[in-house]
């Protein structure tokens, strides 16, 4: 009831002011109609004047024939004889008489300009203009004095004030009409030729710039209320108002005015000023700026405004530098506050946004890593890649072409973000603990390997298969829309470079998170639950405390701690093969990073070779033929996976170079101490092999129990919790691994001797 009583209550309110403005209108109406028979009126009263003026002057000259002839009989019929004393006397005063009648003095010329003033005065009052303007052409060309600026006599510097008078007149005249605000083109035109006419061009053309200036106004106050209504496309609109007012101006101004250069200077500051008020009513105007509408809305102003600032590059004006100068700043504001919502949104990774709808491609590409454990992992990779789908899809072309820099800048900011709120879901603290704003929104803990290796799933999918395509469509229809030439194969050869700079971040900052799992993941495997480091300097000198640690028979193993590596990592390529299933390029990258790592570690592990150094502590030949061994052992390791080795080889041979000069330093000869390469090589694959395959009962030792020991704590954690040392079935899971590799030509080890 509330509803319809405050319903009635608008209408009532409308029908009042309905009534009220027909009431104004008919008021109104009726004043015009008056002030229109008022004019009429006033023409009739004109027109009388001017036959009355005229019957006038016929009056006066007929007056001036008649008194001519009448002196002319007086004159003949006067008695002569009374007149002869003083004949000479009479005919002088007579000549005289006759010639000033025949004669008109100075006071009929006076009469005369008096006659052609008030003519000009009754074509201003019916509003003649070009007739008046004529008249006064004529006028002057027939008296020079006129146009001189020297010293003529007073009845002259009179007429010639007078004159100047009415040509004032006129001028107010003409600038009323260029004035009036629903004033016609070609009577705009006709107004602004007679003004120059008069030798008014400068007062002429601020005419034609106002007059257009205020066109340009009334339709931006027509067009305002419906900016709300379209808040991603009224710039377009906005840009063909301004554009086409500044074209028409352009236009009446060369046709008006000529080539002129000072008005040609003219219009352009005129255009210029019009260009930063357009820009300023776009802001003004535009949606929130950190909304997509407002991305599409600026997106829209460039492209429009560009394409009509090439267009009038035909008429001379160059005026997109300007625009760019002027755009920059709104766009790179309407940018920062998006990507800043955008990184709102990406890293709020428990609120879940039921609106967003994104590609089928990007759900089914990413589903493959969703767990009933880590769907929300799923959830924010389909999230990151709608919020840069939404945002791609505002730009345009040239928006693309001119702030494409700044978008592929901010969108590797947001994945970063991204990747950093990625780490914070990995067990272990990252680089970069001063990342508050992070800590916030993590909103899932990845324990297990599957869960671990989900998100490496996840960030690789997107910053190798589902970004970057994305990303260059869009680049690669921006190329296509514009027209071959020096200048767009120069543009198109920086956008090349920019999307390869691009790329490269994204993988530099997917690297970040792979390296931080690799980093853990590995720190995990040396370092024990108690802090206890099971890969150290001991196991290369006379053994633990119990001496069990370090022995070499007719047939040598590498050391527990790298025959559980590649336990480990054997198990992590059974993980992967399901987690990561078809991502064999990850896989492979993986691994090999994490056995990077290991050596990585050991390279820079001043503990470790602090030991060796120590004079106190005894080394034998024995220890440094068990490390170069599993050296050798970890690039056998990658070798037989299948991925890259040659960076692994390199720390490996750095890290037999250092042992070899350690050992030697403390009095150990490696020429009699050491094997040949060839031999290390093929004992680790041998070693390979045996660890595939298993060892007999009668091979199983004490050492071996300790190393299943080992092996059973690592694992631990993982959902397999079986060895796989010990079948085939895990041989042929490993990373592609086949037997026929361990055959293989090794590369040579390059350690000083």
């Amino acid at each position: 009831m509330q509803g319809i009583r405050k319903l009635c209550c608008e209408l009532l309110d409308l029908k009042d002011a309905v009534e009220n403005l027909s009431g104004n209108m008919q008021t109104k109406y009726l004043a015009f109609l008056r002030m229109t028979e008022e004019v009429v009126e006033m023409d009739h009263e004109l027109v009388e004047l001017r036959k009355h003026i005229s019957a006038q002057g016929i009056l006066v000259q007929d007056l001036m024939t008649g008194v001519c002839r009448e002196i002319e009989e007086w004159s003949r019929n006067t008695d002569n004889s009374d007149k002869e004393a003083n004949d000479n006397n009479d005919n002088a005063q007579q000549d005289v008489q006759i010639f000033e009648l025949q004669h008109p003095s100075p006071n009929g010329i006076d009469d005369q300009k008096e006659l052609f003033l008030e003519k000009i005065d009754v074509l201003l009052a019916e509003h003649k203009v070009e007739e008046a303007l004529e008249l006064i052409d004529a006028e002057e060309r027939n008296h020079v004095e006129l146009n001189s600026s020297g010293d003529t006599s007073t009845e002259g510097s009179v007429y010639k004030a007078s004159l100047l008078e009415k040509k004032a007149m006129l001028e107010d005249q003409l600038i009323a009409i260029a004035e009036q605000p629903l004033v016609c083109v070609p009577e705009l035109r006709k107004a602004l030729s007679s003004l120059i006419r008069l030798g008014k061009g400068h007062l002429a053309h601020q005419l034609l710039l106002k007059s257009y200036g205020s066109r340009l106004q009334k339709s931006i106050e027509a067009f305002l209320p419906s900016c709300s209504v379209c808040p991603k496309t009224f710039p377009a609109t906005l840009s063909r108002l301004f554009f086409s007012i500044i074209s028409s101006t352009t236009k009446e101004s060369g046709l008006i005015f000529g080539d002129n250069p000072v008005y040609t200077n003219r219009v352009v500051q005129w255009a210029e000023w019009e260009i930063e008020y357009f820009v300023r009513f776009v802001k003004e105007n535009a949606p929130s700026s950190d909304t997509v509408s407002a991305l599409r809305a600026a997106c829209n102003c460039v492209q429009a405004s560009l394409n009509y600032c090439s267009l009038l590059e035909s008429q001379g004006l160059k005026l997109s530098k300007l625009l760019l100068v002027l755009l920059r700043p709104y766009v790179g504001e309407v940018l920062e506050l998006n990507f800043r919502r955008a990184r709102r949104m990406v890293l709020d990774l428990a609120e879940v946004n039921e609106s967003m709808s994104s590609s089928p491609h990007y759900v089914s590409s990413l589903s493959a890593f969703s767990t009933s454990s880590d769907s929300v992992l799923v959830e924010s990779g389909v999230r990151f890649m709608y919020i840069v789908e939404d945002m791609l899809e505002q730009l345009t072309p040239l928006a693309v072409l001119h702030f494409g820099g700044n978008v592929l800048n901010r969108i590797s900011q947001l994945f970063d973000k991204y990747m950093d709120a990625l780490i914070k879901a990995l067990p272990g603290p990252s680089d970069d603990d001063n990342l508050t704003e992070l800590k916030e929104f993590v909103a899932f803990r990845a324990e297990t390997d599957s869960e671990q290796l989900a998100i490496l799933g996840v960030a690789f999918t997107i910053s190798d298969e589902l970004l970057p395509p994305n990303v260059s469509k869009m680049w690669s229809s921006k190329n296509e829309s514009k027209e071959p030439g020096s200048e767009n194969m120069v543009a198109n050869a920086s956008t090349a470079v920019e999307l390869k700079d691009w790329k490269r971040h994204l993988q530099h900052s997917f690297d970040k998170l792979r390296d931080h799992f690799c980093r853990q993941y590995i720190l995990t495997f040396i370092y024990s639950r108690a802090g206890k480091t099971r890969l150290n300097a001991q196991i290369y000198l006379n053994g633990d405390e119990d001496g069990e640690d370090l022995y070499w028979d007719s047939d040598p193993l590498p050391s527990l701690p790298f025959q559980a590596l590649f336990a480990k990592l054997q198990q992590l390529a059974t993980v992967a093969g399901d987690v990561l299933l078809g991502k064999d390029k990850l896989q492979k990258i993986l691994l090999a990073r994490l056995t990077e790592t290991v050596v990585m570690w050991l390279s820079d592990e001043q503990e470790f070779w602090g030991v060796f150094e120590d004079e106190s502590i005894p080394i034998k030949p024995l220890g440094l033929q068990q490390l170069i061994l599993d050296m050798h052992f970890t690039v056998e390791i990658a070798r037989f996976a299948g991925y890259p080795s040659r960076h692994v080889h390199q720390i490996a041979s750095a890290i037999i170079a250092r042992a070899i000069r350690t050992f030697s330093g403390r009095g150990v000869d490696p020429q009699s101490a050491l094997p040949e390469d060839e031999w290390f090589v093929e004992t680790a694959k041998s070693a390979i092999n045996k660890l595939l395959l298993g060892a007999s009962g009668s091979e199983a030792s004490e050492a071996d129990e300790e190393h299943i020991v080992l092996h059973d704590e690592i694992i631990s954690d993982s959902d397999d919790t079986t060895s796989s040392l010990s079948t085939v079935e895990s041989y042929e899971s490993f990373a592609s691994a086949s037997m026929g590799e361990l055959d293989s030509p090794s590369d040579s080890t390059d350690h000083e001797g």
